[in-house]
């Protein structure tokens, strides 16, 4: 008989259901994880965890919660059977370890507890994403363009159609564990005599063997190989976007489902233009007459070269907007700008004459006197 009252450790009543028993150990096994606890709480967490296990393991057993609601035990009355500990096919001792050492998996310990474990054959490992870093230049972002990888990855065996078989009939139940992928061992623990259940050693999970393996692949699988792809880079695309390649990525475990490749771009600096979302920005050199006088002059686009209208009296640093002359949006219709800043350049050397013109401009200019005042 035990002292220990697994309904009130849970936080449940006696006529609680297998799933509101199932709801209060997840609530309470996520509070009370080591991992969660402060450093100066470590070792009560670690004790109030092995409470919290200890009762759904009971609970979550018809025969031994049955066992627990008649006698104030697990065990049987009669001798048989294994302790609260055991519940399940449950060790609390691998449980501590596996905290520690790989991680918790909240749903493997639910499927012990409460009938899902039994059988369960390991899932085959998907397999894993690949990431590729592309530079393009901004009139490729800006237009769109079709770009030619080589990406190194294992790939399914064509021989073997990923099974790792010679032959399908090479593929039989695995003898150790019954196709069950799993097999389980009885050990006695400081909570008594505890079932433990783990990965057949044989088939390493699957529930199957292969008999004659696969020579291209050595009964793996997958082989390697170095794949050429084309890579089709949307008009609007910028540092950071992200393009998928289904299924382009490694291959998975004995059939299992292929990995991804996920293209990565990089826009390269542009000598000319700035960009700034869907704009981009130049700067155009403009003489002092055609900032004077206006005029037309021409500047260079993603798209090639545009004439661009000054109005007469332009000042520098003015800046033009260009309509639809940027790059396309990447998720909608339509284009950004581009805005052009025209700088009035001032010529560093002048000839006689042109001194002279310019001394004869600067005197039928009408002065305003103390002009500097406009600034202040």
């Amino acid at each position: 008989m035990t002292d220990k009252d697994y309904y009130k450790i849970l936080g449940v009543s006696k006529d609680s259901t297998k799933e509101e028993i199932k709801k209060a150990y997840k609530k309470l096994a996520m509070k009370y994880h080591p991992d969660r606890a402060p450093e100066e709480k470590k070792k009560e967490y670690e004790e109030e965890f092995k409470k919290i296990n200890e009762a759904a393991a009971v609970l979550a057993d018809d025969e031994k919660r049955s066992q627990y609601d008649q006698f104030g035990s697990a065990e049987s009355p009669f001798g048989k059977g294994g302790t609260a500990g055991g519940a399940g096919g449950f060790n609390f001792e691998d449980i501590m370890g596996d905290i520690f050492n790989q991680g918790f998996d909240f749903d493997s310990i639910f499927e012990s507890f409460f009938g899902g474990g039994r059988g369960r054959r390991k899932r085959r490992t998907r397999g894993s994403d690949l990431r590729y870093d592309m530079e393009i230049t901004l009139e490729e972002a800006a237009k769109g363009t079709t770009k030619t990888i080589k990406i190194p990855h294992s790939v399914k065996c064509p021989d073997c159609k990923g099974t790792g078989s010679e032959s399908p009939d090479d593929i039989t139940e695995c003898p150790e564990c019954d196709g069950n992928g799993f097999v389980r061992k009885t050990a006695r623990t400081p909570f008594g005599v505890v079932q433990t259940q783990g990965a057949c050693p044989r088939c390493r999970g699957q529930g199957t063997v292969i008999k004659n393996k696969c020579p291209n692949c050595n009964g793996t699988g997958k082989i390697n190989k170095k794949s050429e792809l084309e890579i089709k880079i949307p008009a609007g695309a910028e540092t950071g976007t992200n393009l998928r390649v289904k299924g382009a990525g490694e291959a998975g475990e004995r059939g299992a489902e292929t990995g991804d490749l996920y293209v990565i771009i990089h826009v390269k600096p542009h000598n000319i233009f700035e960009r700034q979302g869907s704009d981009v920005y130049l700067k155009a050199p403009i003489s002092f007459a055609q900032a004077a006088l206006g005029g037309k002059i021409e500047v260079p686009t993603l798209d090639g070269k545009a004439e661009l209208k000054i109005p007469s009296g332009t000042q520098t640093n003015t800046v033009f907007k260009m309509n639809g002359k940027g790059i396309p949006h990447l998720h909608g219709s339509g284009s950004g700008d581009q805005m052009v800043k025209v700088i009035v350049h001032t010529p560093e050397k002048l000839s006689k004459k042109q001194k002279k013109l310019l001394k004869e401009f600067d005197k039928t200019i009408k002065k305003k006197k103390r002009w500097f005042e406009d600034f202040f």
